[in-house]
């Protein structure tokens, strides 16, 4: 299968290069890396065309999760779309091969991997990535639960059903559910691990949620998220992320940062369910852009190693100054 890498970005300078250089070590090389960029003012561009990828720029006015994947596959060559957060990086050098490969069945329509928490991800949410994407795959996967930070569809299937651009969030899911109505598979393998790294605020994650929340209350009509869900749930999580900080014997260090990431979650969840559904301009600019951003109003795979991105970095700075250094012999 010809594969395009679509991966979508705002200001991802500190986390692109190793996603780059990730998707660079794969055993199954992709035809292209599309960069689909919502206005980073940071070096993201100029870092993932310095790696070759081609990028599509897309105003912040018009984004959304789903319209910028959209134009990511309008512009792919590919048989099979493959999907990475700008935040991601693979683990190991046959994640590509492994997402992808469950796609060699016709019945399936998409394919997601698993993720885990990188050196900074906050305790509870190294249990939501536990707890999502667990170290069995599972061909079918029942329900239509998927994540685009690390997913695959075949072209074919995006043509015949495009993403949802007025969702908010969960594009993924919309398109899944959408997919399994018409019989199709969703397969997930756990092979085709990324680490997903998480570096939000706390008002941040709350927004997370939120947005997530307004997205599913359109997707699923009969979900409901009420005062009492909110309390019953986080006491219940702050309960079993506690026990389970105890048994790691960081809950004296994890305490804190446990109340404050359940808060949030579940906070962020109950306004999505019980506040205003529709995505006004002032809420695109909270859900998808920093404080003080303003929107401009115009138009483990068997026989394989984990990848070493030192030696990676390394090996591309030998290759540019070699490639400088030949460069210079030609100009004498």
């Amino acid at each position: 299968m010809r594969v395009s890498v679509v991966v979508r970005t705002y200001n991802e300078a500190l986390h692109i290069e190793r996603l780059m250089l990730g998707i660079g070590a794969q055993t199954l090389v992709p035809v292209e890396v599309i960069v689909v960029d919502s206005g980073s003012t940071d070096d993201t561009v100029a870092i993932a065309r310095g790696h070759g990828a081609r990028v599509i720029e897309i105003s912040p006015l018009e984004f959304t999760f789903g319209r910028a994947l959209n134009r990511g596959c309008a512009a792919a060559s590919g048989d099979v779309c493959a999907f990475a957060s700008g935040h991601v990086y693979p683990l190991r050098s046959t994640w590509l091969e492994s997402l992808v490969g469950p796609l060699a069945d016709s019945r399936v329509a998409l394919s997601y991997g698993r993720q885990s928490g990188a050196e900074d991800t906050k305790f509870s949410e190294h249990r939501v990535f536990a707890q999502w994407f667990p170290a069995e795959s599972k061909i079918p996967h029942s329900g239509f639960f998927c994540n685009n930070g690390n997913c695959a569809i075949r072209r074919s299937a995006w043509e015949a059903a495009r993403y949802d651009e007025a969702v908010p969030g969960l594009e993924d899911l919309a398109w899944a559910k959408a997919a399994q109505q018409r019989d199709e598979w969703i397969a997930y393998t756990a092979d085709a691990e990324v680490a997903h790294v998480h570096t939000e605020t706390w008002a941040q994650i709350r927004n997370r949620y939120r947005r997530e929340a307004m997205a599913l209350r359109t997707i699923d009509d009969r979900a409901r998220f009420s005062l009492l869900d909110f309390v019953r749930l986080m006491t219940r999580n702050v309960v079993a992320d506690a026990r389970a900080a105890l048994v790691h014997g960081v809950l004296h260090r994890e305490l804190a940062s446990i109340l404050m990431f359940r808060y949030c979650q579940f906070k962020g969840t109950y306004r999505g369910f019980n506040g205003p559904s529709e995505l006004t301009v002032q809420l695109r600019e909270r859900f998808y852009y920093p404080a003080g951003h303003r929107l401009r109003r115009q138009a483990d795979g068997a026989g394989d190693t984990r990848l070493d991105y030192a030696a990676l970095r390394a090996a591309r700075q030998v290759i540019e100054t070699e490639g400088q250094a030949v460069r210079h012999l030609q100009e004498q």
